[in-house]
């Protein structure tokens, strides 16, 4: 058995007829989707408490017990988009759900990933999306007419994407050189030879330092490599307070993504990410009306991490043998996407605005 397959220790069989339970979203259980039968060991969202990792311990290398599905997974790679999509055993992938490419491939691993240690349920169930979705389109002006039938969102299909949270409490000590502006008069000589005068801007400037400190708290870094990373930021962000403990019973009858960005790839983006806002607040905390030669040194500590699934509705759809991808937060219903346009309808348009400006100006000169 590959090390990506892990035996099941817990089973969400319906209690009527014995078929896979799946998680339903808008009943907040798991029910059986051929009988309909809500299984008695439902999952309660509010218990149970969302553990955060030490980092430095966890990058020097992690238990074989934190990791791993707790479930019976089956890993599948996309050889097109890279996406490594973990189903559940008997499921066969036909296509990818992420660019609907047919290059799928077995995916075995020479370690298993680490265990998410929490997730976020889907709240948005698939009848809404459906509807987000049929609207987002029919706003499209200047979409193709035949975009509603490429983009039938009987395709839309929940889907847990990989994310890792990170907090730390990051203090800058900062040195710059700040600006304060005064004004001096001069006289100078104008192009007819008269002497004018006028006021100058100029800068003194003064050495100071100062410190700043920040606490992150579960700062995002998405390790999707399916979805369109301008799209995912784009519906971010994810209620991350209402994180529960992961239990397989939550993901049951989801596709789940596996994470390609590593833990250690993750904090070091995450690093930058907090340097950076450290930077800004620093500059902001520079006195002074501008500042020059801002040096800002960052250290952190107290840096913890989570690996959590993040609940998303995906669209994807091709046209015109290019491929296009529709996202809607199962959480919140944050939508975005991207679309062919139509030449026809912009160079209509175009032509239209250009005849009305002209129209204007005939009746303005007539007049």
């Amino acid at each position: 058995m590959p090390e990506s397959e892990v035996i099941a220790h817990k089973k969400f069989e319906c209690p009527a007829c014995g078929s896979d339970a799946h998680w339903n979203p808008s009943r907040s259980s798991l029910i059986c989707p051929h009988c309909g039968t809500a299984s008695p060991a439902t999952l309660d969202p509010k218990t149970g408490r969302v553990t955060e990792n030490d980092l430095v311990t966890a990058l020097r290398g992690l238990p074989p017990d934190r990791r791993g599905w707790d479930a019976q997974r089956l890993s599948v790679l996309c050889q097109s988009c890279k996406a490594v999509s973990v189903l559940a055993p008997g499921r066969v992938a036909q296509k990818c759900d992420f660019c609907g490419s047919a290059q799928i491939v077995p995916h075995e691993q020479i370690k298993a990933p680490i265990r998410p240690e929490s997730v976020l349920p889907f709240k948005l169930a698939e009848p809404q999306a459906r509807e987000m979705v049929r609207v987002w389109y029919g706003n499209r002006w200047f979409a193709p007419n035949r975009l509603k039938q490429a983009a039938t969102t009987d395709t839309v299909k929940g889907v847990y994407l990989p994310y890792w949270t990170f907090d730390a409490f990051a203090h800058a000590d900062w040195t710059a050189e700040a600006g304060y502006h005064y004004y001096e008069t001069e006289t100078y000589r104008d192009s007819n030879g008269q002497n004018q005068t006028r006021r100058v801007q100029k800068t003194r400037w003064q050495r100071a330092s100062g410190a700043v400190e920040q606490f992150f708290d579960d700062e995002l870094v998405a390790a999707s490599k399916g979805v369109d990373s301008g799209l995912l930021a784009k519906i971010e962000p994810f209620p991350t307070r209402e994180l529960v403990p992961y239990d397989p019973g939550y993901v049951a009858g989801w596709m789940v993504e596996q994470y390609q960005l590593d833990l250690i790839s993750a904090a070091q983006r995450s690093h930058t990410r907090m340097t950076q806002k450290m930077e800004t607040l620093s500059a902001s905390d520079v006195p002074g009306d501008t500042h020059r030669n801002l040096q800002v040194r960052v250290s952190f500590s107290r840096q913890t991490f989570k690996h959590t699934l993040l609940p998303v509705w995906l669209l994807t759809f091709c046209y015109d043998h290019k491929s296009y991808q529709l996202l809607v937060n199962g959480h919140t219903g944050e939508i975005a996407g991207k679309r062919p346009w139509s030449f026809a309808k912009l160079f209509f348009f175009v032509l239209a605005i250009i005849v009305g400006c002209l129209l204007v100006a005939l009746i303005a000169r007539s007049q």
